[in-house]
């Protein structure tokens, strides 16, 4: 069994925050990149943060400053803080995993897999 999945989605107000998880079961999550990535309706998919498995780490530059990813080792689950949230930041939000990385893969979402089902952010007033 190899699965990732989201939670911690929800509706915010402008200028609220929440904080997403992935929880890895099925493999040891700390021996692969990481990648968190949203996709909101008619719209293609941006990539968002991603985290690798020697800690390097990577923002989109709309998320720069607002979103914070994070590594838990101990309970095999990655985590995206997001303040400040805006409008635009409605998507569903999508972790998954990759052993090739760069800066394009995080961009892209190439060569990442094991996709997780979502989780819906909505924000509004």
């Amino acid at each position: 069994q190899l699965q990732l999945v989201e939670s911690g989605g929800g509706l915010v107000q402008p200028g609220g925050s929440l904080r997403l998880s992935c929880a890895a079961s099925g493999f040891t999550l700390d021996r692969w990149h990481i990648g968190w990535f949203r996709q909101a309706p008619g719209k293609e998919r941006e990539g968002v943060s991603c985290i690798t498995s020697g800690g390097r780490i990577d923002y989109g530059d709309s998320v720069k400053g607002r979103f914070t990813i994070s590594r838990d080792n101990a309970k095999n689950t990655v985590y995206l803080q997001m303040n400040n949230l805006q409008p635009d930041d409605t998507a569903v939000y999508y972790c998954a995993r990759s052993i090739i990385y760069s800066n394009w893969h995080c961009r892209t979402g190439t060569d990442f897999g094991s996709w997780g089902q979502g989780t819906q952010v909505t924000v509004s007033s």
